[in-house]
Formats: C-alpha cells, structure tokens, sequence
C-alpha cells in the first residue's frame, strides 16, 4: 500500500490552514516527485485552493495583534512569501492600525503600569522586542507610557 497522493497530501495540509506555495512544496517534497509537486501546487492555485496573498493575509490578520512588523516580515519570509507581497501585506496592515497603537495596546494588556525601576524596564523592554517592534518604539513606549485612553502621538518608526 503506497499511501496517500501528493495531491491527497496537500489538500489535507491546506485543509488545516493557509500555506504559501514554497512552504507547501516544502512539505510535500519527500512525498512525491518534482513533477508530481509542481503538477499539484499548479492545480491548486488554478483552482484557487492555494494563494500566496490569502495566505500571507490569514498570517498578518491571526497575529498583528501581539506582534510588530519585524517579527511578522520575518515569519513571512520563512514561509517562502515574496518580499513585495510581503511589504503590500503589512502596509495594508499599517493603514488599519499603526505599529505604535498594537504595541501600546500589547503593552497595556501585559503590563498597564510603567516599569519602577531599570530591572522592570529591561523586562518590558525585552517582551516588546521579542515581538519585533522596534527598539527606538521600545523606548519612547517606555518612556511615555500609554494611558487608558491613549493615542499615540509618535509616528511609526522603519520597518
């Protein structure tokens, strides 16, 4: 019994979730052949099961809440995305809420109280760069802590 098909295989990957033609192509490789793959991924994309733009989309709408545009750039070129769709995916992002209203909103659902003393301030510090916004956002949030009803008044710093 030779088990299931590439074709089988792919369909039960895109059925758990969204994934880029690369990161597909990835999975299936030791499962079939090139031309076996290749056939397969074309067949999907003509039939609309796979896209790299509904993938990278699902990708930034699941996490561009909790984390910053570095971290999400860099998780999207793992999966294989092209940088264009890449930046087009997170300017989109950008227009709906800045990077400095998800980290202000990220830090006041962690934290809420400004760091006491420079131990504190590290730890916060780090939490909000481990989630790829930017040091120099880092900083200014730090410094001036969001309130409740806090808009920020700091523009987005580089990607």
């Amino acid at each position: 019994m030779s088990g299931p098909s590439v074709w089988q295989r792919a369909l039960r990957l895109l059925a758990r979730r969204e994934h880029s033609r690369a990161e597909l192509a990835r999975k299936l490789a030791p499962h079939g052949t090139a031309e076996e793959i290749e056939d397969a991924l074309t067949r999907l994309e003509r039939t609309g099961l796979l896209s790299d733009e509904r993938c990278a989309r699902a990708f930034v709408a699941a996490r561009a809440e909790r984390s910053g545009r570095r971290l999400l750039q860099m998780r999207l070129r793992e999966r294989g995305l092209d940088d264009a769709l890449i930046a087009e995916v997170l300017d989109a992002l950008e227009s709906e809420s800045s990077e400095a209203e998800r980290a202000a909103a990220l830090w006041r659902k962690r934290f809420g109280t400004p760091p006491a003393d420079a131990k504190e301030w590290a730890r916060q510090a780090r939490f909000l760069a481990a989630r790829g916004f930017s040091p120099s956002l880092v900083a200014r949030l730090l410094r001036d802590p969001p309130e409740d009803d806090f808009t920020p008044s700091f523009p987005d710093t580089e990607p």
